[in-house]
């Protein structure tokens, strides 16, 4: 069976579906977007993920492209014509199609495409037994991170470098050697009082959806978080470092630019938030 896309109020065969070439997310990254776990039939935190993409929307002064009661059936409604029960589904919104110039068209309709994909959970599974690596990068993106925009050009180079190095992940790091976030994921560390560190997501950070559960399943578990900077340095003497997104959930750091992370093996503590996250996680039937 094909992939099948929502594309513009139409579901288009995946391998056909486009936009118009003055659309303002091709021309300007002038879009958002957002990406849902599916686990098990389940869309994972949608009405948070929807809740954020209505933030990012008014932060860009972009219009609804379809009702906010609309679009959670139009999710649902994609993954079923993917036959997704594990994997993951993409939303973007852009400005519009309009003739190229840089302030806001007047009369432009929002855009809306809508893609879905299988995903082998066994292959995450296997990779958190594991861990990854990690190497950090200098902070060269725009100041307003907060909002989930289609402009990742910086987190493409980070995440192109991180390859090329034999990592997975790259961090952004702040002048004074603080650690901001990944490349496509929220930082974490667990310090050797077994007190789970992050940094706060008021400014400077992406306010992952995945990352705000983890303070639902640290609870649960009887976990302590701070909220607060922490350097590449402690990064590295911690008891344990993690990363956490909705295509990761919670995954081991065991490497960070060559130096081992503790024992350079995955954490008991990171692994039992990765264990405990779908049944907190708030989950709607796909």
């Amino acid at each position: 069976m094909p992939r099948i896309a929502y594309v513009n109020g139409r579901y288009v065969v995946h391998a056909q579906a486009s936009v118009h070439i003055e659309d303002r997310g091709y021309q300007f990254a002038d879009g958002v977007y957002e990406v849902c776990e599916v686990a098990r039939g389940y869309i994972v935190d949608m009405p948070r993920h929807l809740a954020r993409l209505k933030r990012s929307l008014k932060e860009l002064s972009i219009a609804w492209p379809v009702s906010e009661g609309v679009l959670p059936m139009l999710l649902r409604e994609v993954v079923r014509r993917n036959h997704v029960v594990n994997g993951f589904v993409y939303l973007q919104v852009t400005r519009g199609v309009a003739s190229r110039d840089f302030v806001f068209p007047a009369n432009a309709r929002s855009a809306l495409v809508i893609t879905a994909r299988k995903a082998d959970p066994a292959s995450a599974a296997k990779r958190a037994e594991t861990g990854i690596k990690v190497i950090t990068v200098p902070e060269n993106r725009w100041d307003r991170v907060d909002i989930k925009s289609t402009g990742l050009l910086p987190n493409v180079l980070a995440k192109q470098k991180a390859k090329e190095a034999g990592a997975q992940e790259a961090w952004f790091v702040d002048a004074d050697g603080s650690v901001k976030e990944g490349g496509s994921s929220n930082a974490w560390i667990v310090t050797r009082d077994g007190v789970l560190v992050t940094r706060p997501a008021e400014h400077g950070i992406l306010r992952g959806i995945t990352r705000t559960t983890l303070f639902d399943v640290a609870a649960k578990l009887g976990l302590r978080i701070e909220e607060r900077s922490f350097s590449v340095a402690e990064a590295k003497t911690a008891r344990e470092a993690f990363i956490s997104s909705a295509t990761t959930i919670a995954m081991p750091v065991v490497e960070i630019d060559g130096a081992p992370v503790a024992n350079g093996h995955p954490g008991s503590m990171t692994l039992s938030l990765r264990q405990a996250f779908f049944d907190i996680a708030e989950k709607s039937p796909a």
